[in-house]
């Protein structure tokens, strides 16, 4: 299917009905001022285990927000919260202004206007591709000609075409989560969930349905709610990440923002691909930050998202990205004195396809690793420049 035939199609899916209209302007509240989605302080224990600690966040109409962690972080308490599976203990759950959710009050389900994809599709087994996308549709009690003609347009969008009459059985991974897709989308849900919905796929059908998922939903204006514990699937189809850990938000921003700018040690962590050296926090004579190395060597330059004290004596990490760092000539800083980095010696380098993969060691001992265009003859004296404004440093306790 042609691009402008996609996009004639998601049209057609998302233009509202008649009788659907929306209100006068003067009527209407401002995007900024009525958020989709809104937590407010939610509290979820399970026994004496906090799931989810006081958690709060808006959520703007048309935007995806992948909610990213590893298990046990509270993102699927969190999923089941909005979904109406769980009641939160304290706080509050609030859709389109309407509360859904607290200790006191729990709108069912059904009465949301939320549907969810779930990470098996759930779909119904003895029924055809057609009947399970109009599932929701005969629940509404919608006219024939209506189901015919919204069906129809989906399994266009969704390139489902000459498939409605095989059973789910009869799919491929792939062609099943489209129609667990289509099926959500027909009912045309406020809001729409998406439970690790790629995690059941190989890797090369999961890098090809996140940027097709994430193309349909922003031409259709869906508004998605989508956990993932992968931070690439969340990197390729979020507008803002939700970021957590033990059941609290680490950090909440674009991709751009969280990997540019991770708030914390744990979300560089998370973020993957890091690498670390350990030391003592230094206020420098300019005002900068900087790492000193137990060896003495003159310190690293990086930036401190959480503040150094006055002592500057604190011990701190300082962490960087290998695509960030470059190998230089032995005596580079002999001519440039700013050149922020450290002397390594080179250990090993791995053919990795475009680059190769240097394993390096720092004169204190710490093993780090970068990309470079070539192979590294091994024990080699380099220098290992690390630009400030990418290298970022934390208190060693957080």
């Amino acid at each position: 299917m042609s691009p402008s035939t996609v996009a004639a199609e998601a049209v057609k899916i998302a233009a509202p009905k008649a009788h659907d209209a929306p209100k006068p302007a003067s009527e209407e509240p401002s995007a900024a001022a009525k958020p989709l989605l809104s937590a407010r302080f939610l509290c979820r224990s399970y026994g004496d285990y906090q799931a989810l600690r006081s958690i709060s966040f808006d959520m703007r109409p048309g935007e995806i927000i992948s909610v990213l962690g590893p298990s046990g972080c509270g993102k699927s308490t969190l999923l089941q919260l909005v979904a109406g599976l769980l009641q939160p203990d304290g706080g509050e759950l609030l859709l389109n202004g309407k509360l859904i959710a607290s200790s006191r009050t729990m709108l069912a389900p059904e009465k949301r206007g939320v549907n969810m994809v779930f990470q098996d599709y759930a779909l119904w087994p003895h029924l055809s591709v057609f009947e399970n996308i109009a599932y929701g549709l005969r629940r509404q009690r919608m006219s024939r000609s209506d189901i015919d003609r919204t069906v129809s347009e989906l399994l266009a969008l969704l390139r489902l075409g000459g498939l409605e009459k095989r059973l789910p059985p009869e799919l491929s991974g792939g062609q099943q989560q489209r129609v667990a897709i289509a099926r959500a989308l027909a009912t045309r849900p406020q809001l729409l969930l998406l439970d690790e919905p790629l995690s059941n796929l190989d890797m090369r059908l999961r890098v090809e349905m996140r940027t097709e998922m994430a193309e349909l939903f922003r031409k259709l204006g869906t508004s998605v709610f989508h956990v993932t514990h992968d931070p690439e699937e969340a990197f390729a189809m979020a507008d803002r990440l939700l970021i957590m850990r033990a059941g609290q938000i680490d950090q909440m921003g674009t991709p751009e923002e969280c990997y540019g700018r991770p708030a914390s040690r744990w979300v560089c962590l998370l973020l993957g691909g890091i690498n670390s050296l350990k030391g003592k926090a230094a206020v420098l004579p300019d005002g900068g930050t900087g790492l000193l190395l137990p060896n003495g060597a003159r310190p690293i330059r990086g930036s401190f998202p959480g503040g150094v004290g006055s002592s500057g004596t604190e011990q701190a990490e300082l962490m960087f990205r290998p695509e960030d760092a470059s190998l230089l000539d032995a005596d580079a800083p002999a001519t440039n004195e700013r050149l922020n980095g450290l002397p390594v010696t080179v250990r090993n380098s791995i053919f990795e396809g475009k680059h190769w993969r240097c394993k390096i060691e720092s004169d204190c001992g710490q093993a780090l690793y970068l990309l470079h265009d070539g192979p590294v003859e091994p024990g080699s004296r380099r220098w290992l420049a690390v630009p400030e404004a990418s290298s970022f440093m934390y208190a060693e306790t957080e």
